[in-house]
């Protein structure tokens, strides 16, 4: 069975950009406003490296909300798989969910229902048990926690208020969380035998 790392995108992945139509920090609009947060490389290269798929589970409901189109969206998905492809960093798939229930009624697969990630465990074999969910939101640790993954909340609190496992202030610290904890279970479960 394969370990994985499910990532949400805005605020994890990337700058989440201030709406003033709105008055709210929201995804990007445009593929302009699209931008890598720091270390986010760095981060993914060191979970690949310790052997993780990566996955990308994403609510995206600018398009049920006539905020953005499909097309729009997929640019914005286009300059974020071309930053990762310069990089030779490679997700195993991208989730996005495109509803919202105000506006397009309920989903199968909208965070924090764990549609995606018991997709991936079909698909790829993933044992969630021994996976992550990073997000900032509750309904990404939720998500996480229902499948039976571990969480890391991506915040700049000390404390968690949502229940995940864990808290880190960026997606750098919140790998090198991951590839530790790692590392401890292997050599917990080492024995020698004399």
């Amino acid at each position: 069975m394969n370990r994985a790392v499910f990532l949400d995108r805005d605020g994890v992945l990337n700058r989440n950009i201030w709406n003033p139509a709105t008055s709210a920090y929201e995804s990007p609009l445009t593929p302009e406003q699209f931008e890598l947060l720091p270390n986010v490389i760095p981060a993914l290269t060191l979970l690949r490296d310790a052997g993780f798929l990566l996955f990308l589970v994403s609510n995206q409901p600018n398009y049920a909300k006539g905020k953005a189109s499909i097309s729009t969206l997929d640019a914005i998905h286009a300059k974020l798989e071309a930053a990762l492809t310069d990089s030779n960093v490679q997700f195993a798939a991208y989730y996005y969910c495109f509803h919202h229930p105000t506006f397009t009624g309920e989903c199968i697969c909208r965070k924090p229902l764990p549609y995606f990630l018991l997709r991936a465990r079909d698909t790829f074999g993933v044992e969630l048990t021994q996976s992550w969910m990073v997000g900032d939101r509750p309904s990404d640790l939720q998500c996480g926690r229902t499948a039976g993954a571990r969480t890391v909340e991506i915040s700049d609190r000390t404390a968690s208020t949502s229940g995940a496992d864990r808290i880190a202030p960026d997606l750098w610290s919140a790998s090198q969380i991951i590839v530790s904890d790692q590392v401890e279970s292997a050599a917990s479960s080492f024995r020698v035998i004399i």
